[in-house]
Parts: structure tokens; C-alpha cells; sequence
């Protein structure tokens, strides 16, 4: 296992690494709650491969406000990382693809992989096991619509008890209602109606991807 770390730091008994993150406007929300995981699992990996038993994650936020996180080395969540990261070296040394695990990464993985389609059918109807999985993504689906339609109707009910109220206190919480501040829109169907040759001129190709649909 190896690890690059930013800094070591000598002469601290209760710390001996230290992770230094910049965050914009929108990576700060990432640390409204204290360290991300990503950050948390990095700095473990770190303490793994050093054998060290602290380390200070210093952040600036916005480019304005400086935070500094102390992580003490977790020993089950060490062993863990051990356990998961030697799974995934013996993927990469026998050249074997990990298996999906429902992440934003695995999904565009699978679009890099896969960017195109050669009109062609596979026959999986055999496959008890494809099959299952079909058949739980089915399910799944017409549960998540179900939910977002009940999500929907509570929602409503909600707003319809607020009317032009701003904000609602409850027992367990509370919610706002605001009116976003107008903008202003180009009608780029009006202006390529007027001037049908902007089209040629700035016209930019976007290239197409795979949709997965239930047919």
C-alpha cells in the first residue's frame, strides 16, 4: 500500500500528518457537517500506510474561511479499507471489472465502457439470475413511483396549508416556500427563427448517449 501525504509534522505528540483542501462556493457545502468521507477514508488510508495515529485536515473554505479537523485513526474502519482495497488491487491485477455498486462513479464508468450501441439483442431469458435482477429493477422502479407520487401529494398538502406564507414551523421541523428572483432567458427558438444562419455559424454538435428504457 502507498500514500502521498501533504505534510508530515514533527514535534507534536497527538498529531503527526497533515492534509491540507481547498473548497469553493460549492465544495464547501461538502463540509458544513464536519470532514466529507472521501476526505475521512484518504486521511485513514494515510494513517494505514504510516502507521500513524492522527492527522489535522486544515480546509479553506470559499477562499476566505480556515478550518482545521483533527482524525484519529479508526481501527474498524482501518481494517475495513485493508479488507476493500485489497479486493479492488486483485481486480486491477487480473484485468476483471468490479462489480456495479449503484454509484454516480459505476454509472459513468458503465457510459465510458459502453458509450454506443451495435443493434443487437442478447437473449437473457435463460439466466436466472439476470432474470431476477430484471425483474427486482421492476419492482424497485414502480416502488420509487409510488413513493414519489405519495412525496408529491404530502408536499402539496403542505404548501395548499401555507399559502402565501414564507416559511412553516412544525413539531419535528420546518420548511420554506420562496419565490426565486427573476431572470433573464435568451428565446434562442425566437432569435434562430429571425436568424436561421446563427444556426450554421455557432450551430455545436452534442453527441448523443445511450438511454435505458423499459420496453
Amino acid at each position: 500500500m502507498l500514500a502521498n501525504i501533504d505534510r508530515e509534522v514533527i514535534g507534536a505528540p497527538d498529531v503527526q500528518i497533515l492534509e491540507c483542501k481547498t473548497a469553493g462556493l460549492n465544495g464547501s457545502r461538502l463540509w458544513k457537517e464536519g470532514v466529507p468521507e472521501y476526505v475521512q477514508l484518504q486521511v485513514q488510508h494515510q494513517l494505514v500506510v504510516t502507521g500513524k495515529a492522527a492527522a489535522d485536515v486544515a480546509v479553506l473554505l470559499g477562499g476566505q474561511h480556515l478550518e482545521i479537523h483533527r482524525i484519529q485513526r479508526d481501527e474498524a474502519l482501518v481494517a475495513r479499507l485493508i479488507q476493500l482495497e485489497a479486493a479492488f488491487w486483485r481486480y486491477v491485477e487480473t484485468d476483471t471489472p468490479p462489480p456495479v455498486d449503484g454509484s454516480e462513479s459505476a454509472e459513468l464508468a458503465l457510459r465510458c465502457l459502453y458509450p454506443q450501441d451495435k443493434g443487437v439483442a442478447v437473449d437473457f431469458s435463460t439466466d436466472r439470475n439476470l432474470s431476477a435482477t430484471f425483474a427486482d429493477w421492476v419492482s424497485v422502479r414502480q416502488t420509487l413511483a409510488e413513493t414519489e407520487k405519495l412525496e408529491s401529494k404530502l408536499k402539496q398538502a403542505l404548501q395548499q396549508a401555507m399559502g402565501e406564507a414564507s416559511r412553516a414551523i412544525f413539531e419535528t421541523g420546518e420548511v420554506t416556500w420562496k419565490k426565486a428572483k427573476d431572470s433573464v432567458v435568451l428565446d434562442t427558438a425566437r432569435l434562430l427563427a429571425d436568424q436561421p444562419d446563427l444556426l450554421k455559424t455557432y450551430g455545436m454538435q452534442r453527441q448523443g448517449s445511450r438511454r435505458f428504457v423499459l420496453a
